[in-house]
């Protein structure tokens, strides 16, 4: 049976979300990758108990992370009832709805009859009465805002979600479901996209600058470009990765001569400032104070504990961050 280490706080920051009365760790863990039925579940328990350890409070999930889908929530289900079951309230547990999970016309997008129903199941994977945020899981364009935003206000009335987040939208589309639910008197606290050193997506679709007006909290996902942002690609595309081994996310052809040369040179930079790639590039975001937290993937609990390092060292000198612009957006 799992014991947390008493002194699991001492190291993490903790960060309000938004203008809310909810406090995220700087890092949380996703479990997107690795926690599915190809995953070997010690190595998971253990990933678990090194993040806890570290003052990581969050862990993340979707209906859909596998593979096969459900079967990260079941996985983790599992680990919460044999071992965090007395830490239960010393824990955020997220998960999500929005791509497809099941087959026919109910079990994809944004509408109430999938939300409501898949988070439901969501519950009885998890083994749970209701997971802290419940998040849509992307933006719906047939289904009219107002039934999406009524869904969760929905779910939040019921007691199966203490918090709502929304995921993969774009700022105009935040401010709109912001007022809804603002009507509806919904506490929606948290932005999740993908933002990194490589990816300026929300910079440039008003969602970062939207979430900073609105004063709603922002987690990241993909902070390392899926490895590209690590030593792994210095020098080309090793055998045992990801582009490899689970061609879904990462493709080779991403990979050319001009990426890599983008990797050695944000290396270099890291080098100079006594980070490794991964750390300064999880440190990049850190440094903004509209990102309340950045979510971390991990294969193994080393990488655990080496990307909870980049909480040494979060500032950059002016010169730094235009150097990172010049050589990521050239």
């Amino acid at each position: 049976m799992y014991i947390a280490n008493e002194h699991r706080y001492d190291k993490m920051k903790y960060n309000r979300c938004g203008n809310s009365g909810l406090l995220l760790p700087a890092f949380s863990l996703g479990l997107w990758h690795n926690f599915g039925d190809t995953g070997v579940y010690a190595n998971m328990e253990q990933m678990c108990f090194t993040a806890f350890d570290a003052g990581i409070t969050h862990f993340d999930l979707a209906n859909n992370y596998g593979p096969k889908p459900g079967s990260a929530e079941a996985n983790f289900g599992k680990i919460l009832r044999e071992h965090f079951k007395p830490y239960r309230d010393e824990l955020i547990i997220s998960t999500k709805a929005g791509f497809v999970m099941w087959d026919g016309p109910y079990g994809n997008w944004g509408s109430r009859k999938y939300l409501i129903a898949s988070l439901d199941q969501s519950l009885t994977r998890l083994g749970l009465d209701y997971v802290d945020i419940f998040y849509h899981h992307r933006m719906d364009p047939a289904t009219p805002l107002e039934e999406t935003m009524g869904a969760l206000a929905q779910i939040v009335a019921s007691g199966k979600a203490l918090y709502v987040g929304l995921s993969n939208y774009d700022g105009e589309t935040l401010a709109r479901a912001t007022a809804i639910l603002d009507e509806l008197r919904v506490p929606f606290v948290i932005n999740q996209n993908s933002h990194s050193i490589f990816n300026r997506a929300i910079d440039n679709n008003g969602l970062k600058e939207t979430a900073r007006t609105l004063k709603k909290g922002l987690i990241c996902f993909c902070p390392l470009a899926q490895g590209l942002l690590t030593n792994r690609y210095l020098n080309g595309i090793p055998a045992d990765s990801r582009v490899m081994t689970d061609g879904r996310f990462l493709k080779a052809s991403q990979i050319d001569e001009a990426t890599l040369s983008k990797i050695r040179k944000l290396n270099e930079l890291a080098a100079n400032r006594g980070q490794t790639l991964a750390e300064m590039a999880l440190a990049w975001l850190l440094k903004d104070d509209v990102v309340t937290s950045v979510l971390m993937g991990a294969s193994k609990p080393e990488q655990i504990l080496d990307n909870v390092k980049a909480l040494e060292n979060t500032n950059f000198t002016q010169e730094e961050l235009d150097l990172i612009d010049q050589i990521s957006l050239t």
